[in-house]
């Protein structure tokens, strides 16, 4: 199946990567959001994001111009569509989600491909709202995107065949990285794993076993990581950790999931890492640390 255009609902930080990265790849962009005032300030994060790779000489500024010219700021969803495949980015509510793939299945044809990001939730529940349940599989992408070559395809129970392996080549053929299959399963492989090890960070922190800096450092320089696991969970957004934990600790009933009261008490306070300046480390506008 030959992709030109691919729809990416939700303009947070993942559509963003998202639209970005496919853009890049060469494939036409719809990039949705429920208002123009949103749209355009996720525009701007766009124009960021390339700036600063042009100041780095990663790109060149025809290249600037070509990505942003592949993306079209949508709010009108029947555009959708002439896509042969929609990504759904949106925020991790269950109920949210399924309307828009109740909409998704009505404007549609069945061969589109209808794909969730989501980290956490079931694809069967969501696909249960569609008439064409077998074409909605998960496409889990990681954060930055452009920057990790691993996609996790999610098939739900009534994920058909077909709807798989053309999503697999899509990952692997037309934007190039690469696909591991997951049976649906709450957290799937890397959320399920990531949370653990932050959570696990955040006792260690709460206890006073180290500080938060050494904590970070040690997972940095003792294993490679790129981000110690209290600043992943600044970059991933600590809301956005504490409903994942949530999440599995109701599923699996397991109190290894249980999140640290460290977390609750962050969130609370507001304070949610990169998207509001504070978190375990602070940021600036760009999301660098300071």
């Amino acid at each position: 199946m030959l992709f030109k255009k691919v729809g990416v609902i939700g303009a947070g930080t993942m559509g963003q990567g998202i639209a970005e990265m496919l853009s890049k790849k060469g494939l036409e962009v719809y990039l949705v959001e429920k208002t123009e005032e949103k749209l355009e300030q996720s525009w701007n994060s766009i124009e960021i994001s390339l700036d600063k790779q042009l100041e780095k000489w990663a790109i060149t500024e025809a290249e600037k111009k070509l990505t942003l010219s592949k993306i079209e700021k949508i709010t009108n969803v029947h555009k959708l569509s002439e896509c042969e495949m929609i990504i759904e980015t949106i925020t991790e509510d269950l109920d949210e989600k399924k309307e828009v793939f109740e909409m998704l299945d009505e404007i549609c044809s069945p061969d589109v491909i209808l794909a969730s990001n989501t980290s956490t939730l079931s694809l069967t529940e969501l696909a249960s709202k569609t008439k064409h349940p077998q074409r909605v599989i998960g496409l889990h992408f990681l954060h930055p995107v452009a920057e990790i070559d691993l996609v996790e395809i999610i098939r739900g129970l009534r994920t058909s065949e077909e709807t798989f392996l053309k999503t697999l080549n899509f990952v692997q053929e037309t934007i190039q990285k690469k696909g591991i299959m997951v049976y649906e399963s709450p957290g799937f492989v890397t959320s399920r794993l990531i949370c653990l090890l932050i959570n696990e960070a955040l006792h260690t922190l709460e206890e006073g076993v180290a500080s938060a800096e050494d904590i970070d450092t040690a997972m940095r320089l003792g294993y490679d990581f790129r981000y110690g696991p209290l600043e992943m969970c600044d970059r991933f957004g600590l809301d956005a950790v504490l409903a994942a934990l949530e999440r599995l600790f109701r599923e699996f009933g397991d109190l290894k999931y249980r999140p640290s009261y460290l977390l609750k008490k962050m969130v609370r306070a507001g304070n949610l890492g990169v998207k509001t300046g504070e978190g375990f480390f602070r940021y600036d506008v760009d999301g660098d640390r300071i």
